[in-house]
């Protein structure tokens, strides 16, 4: 799966969020933050590519069943809150595309 210039700059984001690679604790917070700003394809491209390189430790099943496990289970707050400010961190636009101000 090839990656769009738009899915390599969210990996770029999240390397500088997560310079360590993602903790266990963060994949599905993680996760549910990005469904709401990319397809389920971009998500699978992104989770895929963190995973070659060594930022998220798991495999193409891990990945499948974290994707339904976000949408199957809503993430705590306080655990989207830690995704989101790291994210920010690095630079991601914590903004809702869909929603006009």
């Amino acid at each position: 799966m090839s990656l769009t210039g738009w899915v390599t700059s969210v990996v770029g984001w999240l390397k500088a969020g997560y310079p360590n690679g993602v903790p266990q604790a963060d994949y599905v917070p993680l996760l549910a933050v990005l469904t709401r700003r990319l397809s389920s394809d971009e998500v699978l491209a992104v989770a895929t590519q963190l995973m070659r390189d060594g930022q998220l430790p798991v495999d193409d099943i891990d990945i499948g069943t974290m994707i339904t496990k976000v949408s199957d289970e809503l993430p705590r707050e306080e655990d989207i809150s830690r995704v989101r400010n790291r994210l920010a961190l690095g630079g991601w636009p914590l903004a809702d595309p869909h929603t006009t101000s």
